[in-house]
């Protein structure tokens, strides 16, 4: 599903929702604005989830007929009601369990499962403030202004044979990644490139497109200022 827009280089909106954020009143007032302003995804997931990921996810598709994708935090956040997971390894850090670990504990659920599996290199960028991210993966972000890092990583990820690469500021990011760095890791690696963290105003949305993102993922200013969705597939029309 990623891949197909990607080829034709079609720049991508995703909502990213977690769950613990809404109470299913909420969840259908978004799910349906999604549905609305025909947002490409809906992704599902975050650093701690209490509340149940398959039940949101059942409450979302209520509305929103768009792809919903897993974005999981760890090994417990696999709902077979999803039509896709990022099967997400943070290989900007050294944490083991957050390379491999916690997928190995997963893989065996995935696989009595119906979902696409997308490999995807999760790279965190420190973006201005410590993220729940670092905390629970007990690892250090790339500096914002180590785009050389940022690349050779990402370039690393794409050579091992992953499927698209994820930029990341983290939830509640004072600012989007370094431009440079999204630039750098757009030309050096031909898989699709997505970023998240940061983005709160459309003009953020545009400079994370301009540099070169593929998909662009919006999530706490959402939950603070819902209206602001619409908005936001505005500018992603424009590109």
């Amino acid at each position: 599903m990623i891949y197909q827009s990607f080829e034709k280089k079609q720049k991508q909106l995703a909502l990213l929702i977690d769950p613990d954020k809404h109470s299913d009143e909420t969840l259908l007032k978004l799910s349906r604005t999604a549905q609305q302003e025909a947002i490409d995804f809906v992704f599902v997931g975050g650093s701690l989830v209490i509340q149940s990921v398959e039940h949101a996810i059942a409450k979302i598709k209520e509305v929103y007929t768009g792809p919903v994708v897993l974005f999981p935090g760890n090994a417990c956040q696999v709902a077979p009601n999803a039509d896709a997971i990022l099967f997400l390894s943070l290989i900007s850090g050294r944490n083991a369990e957050f390379l491999i670990g916690n997928h190995v504990l997963s893989a065996p659920v995935i696989k009595q499962t119906k979902l696409e599996v997308i490999p995807t290199g999760y790279i965190l960028i420190d973006c201005g403030s410590a993220t729940s991210v670092e905390y629970m993966s007990n690892t250090r972000a790339i500096p914002y202004n180590k785009p050389d890092i940022a690349e050779a990583t990402a370039l690393a990820g794409e050579m091992l044979g992953l499927k698209a690469l994820y930029l990341e500021g983290g939830s509640g990011a004072k600012t989007t990644a370094n431009p440079e760095t999204i630039a750098r890791v757009k030309k050096a690696c031909s898989i699709p490139l997505i970023v998240g963290g940061g983005i709160k105003t459309t003009e953020d949305l545009r400079h994370v497109y301009k540099s070169g993102a593929d998909i662009a993922v919006i999530g706490t200013i959402i939950e603070k200022q819902p209206e602001l969705l619409v908005e936001m597939k505005k500018v992603a029309k424009e590109f």
